[in-house]
């Protein structure tokens, strides 16, 4: 479903993989960021993204990770790329999609909604999301501009000093 950078011999990878997304952003227009948001959908941390590779997301199961949930992540990522291909197709919008407004709130899919997919495939892209669900507290972020203006609203570091 997606190139694999840096395997080894029969395409073995050791204990982390690099997911490359570029030729899926250039014939798509959907974006490393658009999977890791969705991802949350799914009810996964988003990865890390573009590091070491930009356009690529690094996949690192743990060693305390079970079959049972490393088959789970493997069905979301293979939904994902369903998703993708609905875009690729023209059957979706490449701006209005879940994966373009991953992730989604409680209180987005409460609110109005005007979006051309339908709410419970915004909630719960596979039936297996609904035991269990994570709900996301905020929306997408412009993360480059919070990485750029951070404000800490810690105390001063001589709040921390000891009498």
């Amino acid at each position: 479903h997606y190139p694999v950078l840096f395997s080894g011999r029969g395409g073995l990878v050791a204990h982390e993989c690099i997911v490359d997304l570029r030729a899926i952003t250039r014939e798509t227009g959907v974006t490393v960021e658009d999977v890791a948001k969705r991802l949350i959908d799914y009810g996964f941390h988003a990865p890390t993204m573009s590091f070491p590779v930009a356009g690529t997301l690094m996949i690192e199961p743990t060693e305390s990770e079970d079959l049972a949930e490393l088959e789970r992540f493997l069905a979301a990522m293979t939904a994902i790329r369903g998703e993708i291909d609905r875009i690729e197709s023209g059957e979706w919008d490449r701006t209005d999609n879940p994966l373009r407004n991953a992730p989604h709130t409680a209180a987005m899919l409460l609110g109005d909604w005007d979006r051309p997919y339908s709410r419970e495939l915004a909630a719960y892209p596979l039936s297996s999301v609904r035991a269990g669900k994570y709900w996301p507290p905020v929306r997408r972020i412009d993360g480059a501009y919070g990485d750029r203006n951070l404000v800490c609203s810690c105390p001063p570091i001589e709040a921390y000093a000891e009498n």
